[in-house]
């Protein structure tokens, strides 16, 4: 199961404010939930990102409810706002 979330950082006012943030974004996000987790789409803009999650899992339900609770964790965020998102099931 994946799921894009994306993001926009207010705060923000370079490209190493925003990697900052990200990082330990997807760090924290990464080693609470053991997940994957990458950047994949406005690399070269300072205020926006999306953030590409997976894992794996052979319940559905559990893999599902990783997912949400991935989201949540990054909307209770200060420094970013979640702008949208969507999980895909494959």
């Amino acid at each position: 199961m994946s799921a894009e979330v994306e993001l926009y950082l207010a705060s923000s006012r370079s490209l190493k404010d925003k990697r900052r943030v990200v990082n330990s974004l997807k760090e924290r996000v990464r080693s609470r939930f053991h997940v994957a987790i990458a950047e994949v789409d406005y690399q070269d803009l300072w205020q926006r990102c999306v953030l590409g999650v997976a894992t794996v899992s052979s319940s559905f339900k559990q893999a599902e409810d990783v997912m949400n609770r991935v989201v949540r964790f990054m909307e209770e965020d200060l420094r970013v706002e979640v702008v949208d998102h969507y999980i895909e099931q494959r």
